[in-house]
């Protein structure tokens, strides 16, 4: 069975941010990851992640103005020196936090900037930041997201990532899978899996529609837990999905 790791900012919000570090280990949990960590001091998640012997499996890149809409700005060509900072800054917060993988947000392509000119801004980015997270010893991972939930979001596909890498050519860049996001917008789940298995480093999961624990839709979770263990993959699962109740109460497709 995949290593799970419990995501943060969707599970136990019931409660304030620092204490779900807790719940997750009381729930079973042994990593955790989550969008952002900047509103805190990285000593003070430290200490949550040492008190309950909890990994830090994942957090993002700062984004841009999250509250006003933003989802990342990698392709945005007037922001270069934003995302530049921004890399230090998540650097400084991986360090401490032990955390070995960090994810950029593509972003939504800009109103008035061609596509080749935002895949231009954002192969460059990603090459900027997969050299200063390699020398601090942290791998830089891209996510593609469905356009249904982010629209005009710049990643959306599964081939369309992975061309932009090649083209960034780093060894320090991998995919992060989120089979939620591709099974809206592309489906043929464990053959992608399959086929890309060397280049995947993190998945994440959420059932559909609803974006609920797995088994509340047309997803077979069960399967792809079966699949990526024949596969032999060894990340990290992140649980990135909204329980339908209470966190707890949603938590019997783990148990079982």
């Amino acid at each position: 069975m995949p290593k799970f790791a419990a995501n943060l900012s969707m599970l136990f919000t019931e409660m304030d941010f620092l204490d779900r570090f807790q719940a997750a280990a009381d729930a079973g949990f042994k990593g955790v990851e989550y969008l952002f960590p900047y509103d805190y001091p990285a000593e003070d998640i430290k200490q949550r992640l040492d008190a309950n012997g909890l990994t830090q499996v994942l957090h993002n890149l700062p984004a841009g103005d999250w509250s006003a809409g933003e989802r990342g700005i990698a392709c945005h060509p007037d922001r270069i020196d934003e995302f530049r900072d921004s890399v230090d800054t998540a650097i400084k917060y991986a360090t401490t936090l032990g955390c070995k993988q960090v994810n950029c947000l593509a972003g939504i392509q800009p109103q008035g900037v061609s596509h080749d000119e935002a895949r231009k801004t954002l192969i460059g980015n990603l090459r900027y930041a997969a050299d200063k997270l390699k020398d601090a010893g942290v791998l830089l991972i891209a996510e593609p997201i469905n356009t249904r939930d982010i629209p005009g979001f710049f990643l959306n596909r599964t081939e369309q990532a992975l061309g932009v890498f090649d083209e960034v050519g780093s060894d320090n860049l991998k995919l992060q899978y989120d089979i939620y996001h591709m099974q809206i917008m592309e489906g043929d789940l464990a053959p992608t899996l399959e086929k890309h298995q060397s280049r995947i480093a993190h998945i994440q999961i959420a059932d559909t529609p609803g974006r609920h624990e797995p088994g509340t839709g047309e997803i077979n979770y069960p399967f792809l837990f079966a699949h990526l263990d024949r596969l032999g993959y060894d990340g990290w699962v992140g649980c990135e999905y909204k329980p339908r109740t209470t966190t707890r109460e949603g938590l019997g497709w783990l148990d079982r």
